[in-house]
Formats: structure tokens, C-alpha cells, sequence
């Protein structure tokens, strides 16, 4: 089976497996988790912040990051096919009574300046006004796009000329610096706080980081507590974050991948490819005259698997677990059953 669904599906390496069962531990929730502190310490020096939070998932990132940044009934800024808006199950509302004004964000899902300012309620007597904008990079449902450090800039530029903070969902950030070219830290000195995975394409089985002030940690680990969120002897989880740090470089191959395979799906007919620029690649299949599920359900019966992202979009996604040779197996195949 060729898994093309997500980097979500990646599995530890060997590496990874070792780290965990030497991995030094304790209790995380009592800061005796040496191994968390390491990954922790090393994981706010990558993203040039004063300190950084484990936390199980990047959607709980988000959330910890919304609930400390605002007031309950503010509202917050967001493209409106953000992740925080569109997949994380009205989050910002349940657990931070938080209101979501969606901007449309254009092709690139990023808000200009004007965007911001347009969007931004002052507080009064009758509003609770804007607490906080959100961004997104790499952009998920847009495609997997790697938005430049300037539009970021320009966006939270905006957003702090007006007291309200910046929060990134970096899930792929170090995607995005890869196709750049540019340190992550391009991409998180305009913001307040980031959240970045260590799973997806940096390939550990659990856990993200959340980044910012010292003073937003400290207030971050409290709610992660509340969220459920507290971690006891987590360094056997923390100890593959720590080796998810190194593959960043690694990121490149997965890109360099899903332009081979983009390549090879632009050959098909019925097949509208858009170019990728990180490790996503959309395709249209409306001219194939079927719908996202029937060419899925062909593909699996090849044993390629891939996943709908729109009502004529199917999705795919390279990552370290599929190789060259996985790609041109795949395109075979897909050639075979649509060609």
C-alpha cells in the first residue's frame, strides 16, 4: 500500500523507537521530565522564542494559544479555510467563548494589512472587540503554500499596530522555510506565539510545540492542564521529538517528491494539477467525469491511497515514508487505471 493520505501517517524510525525505550523520565507535570525540558528548551531556541510548551497535538496548540491570548467573547481574525476554523471543531468557541470573524484571504490564505484593519472591531460598551489574529503556515487547505516572511510580517504588523496579538499555526512551518529557503525564524520573529508539529513531516508518533513569551507559557501550561493535557512520564514520547528536530532538512526530498509526482498526474487526463510548492498536491478530477470518492475507491484497489479534499479535489501528500521509487510505482498505477 502506498499511503499518500497525509504525513500524518508516518511511523518512527528505528532511531526513534531507541530514543524512546532509553529515554531518561519523570514527572513532566512536576517539571521532572528531563527529556521533555531538553526537547522544550531546544524547541523555543529553533523558533528564536523565550520558551516553548509540549503539548499532545497541534490542534490543542491552537487552542491553548487562543484561550491565553484573549478575552472571552472577543473575537479572532482567520482566513476562513484556516485549519483553526474549518477542521478543528469550532474549537475557539468551546473552549475560549471566542467569536471567529473570517476574512477571505485570497489564493494564499494570508490577510493583507487592509484586510486586518477592516476586520478589526475596537472594544465598547457593545462589543467585545478583536483579541486576535491568526495565521497560517504552511497553508493546509490552500494547497500546502509557503507564505513569505514579508506577508506575515506585513499581516501581524498590522494587528500589533492595534494591541492584538499574533498567533501561527506553524503545523508545517519548517515546510515552508524548506520551499523558501529561509530560517525559520523568518517566518516567526513578526508573531507572538507558533505552534509547529513534530509529527507529520519531521516523522515522530505525537506531540507539537507551542512557543512565545515566558510570561504566555507559563499561562499555557496551566491551561494545557485544564485542557487534559497534563504529562506525566512523557519523555518516552519526547525523547522521538527530539530526534524530529533533525529531519528538518530531510523535508526537502518530500517536496522534491510531490513535484515528481504533480509532474506525473499532469500527464493523465482529467487530471488539473496545481503546481505544489511544499509536500501537497491538489488535484481537480471533475474532467475525469467521477467523483473524489469513485477515483479514490479505483486507487485503492490499487493500493494507492489518497484522500478527498473538496468536492472535486482529491489530495496527496508526500512524506518520509514514500520514496522515489513509491512515487513512480504510484504514478504507474494511477496511469493504468486512468490513462
Amino acid at each position: 500500500m502506498i499511503d499518500l493520505r497525509s504525513d500524518t501517517v508516518t511511523k518512527p524510525d528505528e532511531e526513534m523507537r531507541e530514543a524512546a525505550r532509553t529515554a531518561e523520565v519523570g514527572d513532566a507535570v512536576y517539571d521532572e521530565d528531563p527529556t521533555v525540558n531538553e526537547l522544550e528548551r531546544r524547541a523555543a531556541d529553533i523558533v528564536d522564542m523565550e520558551a516553548a510548551l509540549y503539548v499532545p497535538s497541534g490542534t490543542m496548540g491552537n487552542q491553548i494559544a487562543a484561550r491565553v491570548h484573549t478575552e472571552r467573547g472577543q473575537e479572532v481574525l482567520a482566513d476562513r479555510k484556516s485549519h483553526v476554523v474549518t477542521y478543528e471543531l469550532g474549537g475557539f468557541a468551546q473552549h475560549a467563548a471566542l467569536q471567529v470573524r473570517m476574512l477571505d484571504a485570497g489564493p494564499r490564505g494570508v490577510p493583507t494589512p487592509e484586510q486586518v484593519a477592516a476586520g478589526y472591531i475596537e472594544e465598547d460598551l457593545h462589543r467585545a472587540g478583536t483579541g486576535l489574529l491568526c495565521l497560517e503556515n504552511t497553508h493546509n487547505a490552500r494547497g500546502g503554500l509557503a507564505i513569505e516572511p514579508a506577508a506575515i510580517a506585513d499581516a501581524a504588523a498590522a494587528a500589533h499596530e492595534r494591541d492584538v496579538p499574533v498567533h501561527l499555526d506553524g503545523a508545517r512551518l519548517f515546510n515552508a522555510a524548506t520551499a523558501l529557503d529561509v530560517p525559520g525564524t523568518d517566518l516567526t520573529e513578526p508573531v507572538d506565539s507558533v505552534m509547529f508539529c513534530l509529527s507529520k513531516g519531521l516523522g515522530a508518533p505525537v506531540g507539537s510545540m507551542l512557543a512565545g513569551s515566558a510570561e504566555f507559557i507559563d499561562a499555557a501550561r496551566r491551561t494545557r492542564k485544564l485542557f487534559g493535557g497534563g504529562l506525566r512520564q512523557a519523555g518516552l514520547i519526547a525523547a522521538p521529538g527530539l530526534c524530529a528536530l533533525e529531519n528538518v532538512d530531510d523535508l526537502e526530498t518530500d517536496h522534491e517528491n510531490a513535484r515528481r509526482l504533480a509532474d506525473g498526474l499532469a500527464a493523465i487526463d482529467g487530471f488539473d494539477v496545481k503546481a505544489p510548492e511544499t509536500n501537497i498536491v491538489l488535484v481537480d478530477v471533475s474532467e475525469t467525469g467521477r467523483e473524489p470518492e469513485a477515483v479514490l475507491e479505483r486507487l485503492r484497489e490499487r493500493d494507492v491511497v489518497a484522500t478527498q479534499f473538496g468536492p472535486t479535489t482529491v489530495r496527496f501528500c508526500t512524506h518520509r515514508n514514500v520514496d522515489r521509487e513509491d512515487v513512480d510505482l504510484a504514478l504507474d498505477r494511477i496511469a493504468e487505471t486512468f490513462g
